[in-house]
């Protein structure tokens, strides 16, 4: 799969801001004090959804809804942004959505995408599994099915990043989750076609490590589980196309453990007094765990989402 190019990012920009505005770009000095460098934080938890993945479902149904050839409705599978994403988009277009999740799921998640009109089924242990359902059921109902990976869903969010490095052009390093790709490879799209130098740097969590080990391999590596509290990051399964734009652009993959998420979410409600939910903090893990060769440098991280269960927070608080 290729990258979006600048006309593709701009042409999704347009459908987003029908939607919403952009959201902001804020520095913040004792997170830039925490780190030892000059931290710019993009607060994509100031969305409509809470999340990064809202601009992504709106691009994809405003094409889904002209050439929708005869298909009741959508279906996919999510741990819960992606979901609210398309429930968020779906409605707006009157297309009627089917989520798959797994048994277990975070149940405020799950809240938000019922309140927005989508069909939740369980299905599966994990993320995995019910999307392999989803794909089952798509054949059955005779649903148009999509992934967490899509070219227009990296279209949508990669207009994020575009906002971000228009506005904090100087970036030396720039800190991203990784759940299934659109949100770094909407990062490396936005870069590339802005001709700028910024180092792109993917993190995921040590217990779902599938992004980082292939990028080590430079070969799709799957794995047997991926138990986190960041729930947007509990990957198994590598997209090929993802890995593809992740291998050419990314500067590298960190991993971060558990306890690292947990302070990154506790050092972003001390020193911004902002939500982040376990996939988001990751980056600014990430960015904590290499402080010290970030001194003296302006650093960006994306504030993916502040979907998180009320009681997790509560008890990392």
């Amino acid at each position: 799969m290729t990258k979006a190019t600048l006309e593709e990012l701009e042409a999704a920009q347009e459908i987003v801001y029908r939607h919403m505005k952009p959201t902001p770009e804020l520095h913040w000095p004792l997170l830039s004090e925490r780190a030892g460098c000059e931290v710019w934080v993009k607060h994509e938890n100031h969305t409509p959804i809470g999340a990064f993945k809202v601009r992504g479902g709106l691009v994809f149904l405003e094409d889904f809804a002209k050439r929708r050839n005869g298909a009741p409705g959508i279906v996919s599978a999510t741990r819960g942004n992606h979901g609210q994403s398309l429930a968020y988009a779906c409605g707006r277009a009157g297309v009627p959505l089917t989520i798959l999740i797994p048994y277990g799921n975070n149940p405020e998640k799950n809240a938000a995408m019922r309140a927005l009109g989508a069909e939740i089924i369980e299905h599966g242990s994990d993320f995995q599994e019910a999307r392999e359902y989803s794909e089952t059921l798509a054949g059955e109902r005779g649903l148009h099915m999509i992934g967490p990976f899509h070219p227009l869903l990296m279209r949508g969010v990669g207009t994020y990043s575009l906002e971000f490095l228009r506005a904090c052009a100087d970036l030396d390093t720039v800190y991203v989750s990784i759940g299934m790709g659109s949100g770094i490879c909407g990062m490396i799209s936005a870069r590339d076609a802005l001709g700028l130098k910024t180092r792109i740097v993917g993190v995921v969590a040590e217990n779902a490590p599938a992004y980082a080990l292939s990028f080590e391999k430079k070969d799709a590596i799957s794995t047997n589980s991926a138990d986190t509290i960041a729930d947007g990051l509990a990957c198994r399964v590598p997209d090929p196309a993802a890995l593809e734009i992740l291998l050419a652009g990314a500067d590298r993959v960190v991993q971060v453990s558990e306890t690292e998420i947990r302070d990154a979410i506790r050092a972003y409600f001390v020193d911004t007094h902002n939500v982040a939910e376990g996939a988001s903090a990751a980056a600014l893990a990430g960015l904590l765990k290499e402080k010290a060769a970030l001194r003296g440098r302006k650093a960006g991280v994306i504030h993916s989402g502040g979907n998180i269960d009320a009681a997790l927070l509560a008890g990392i608080l």
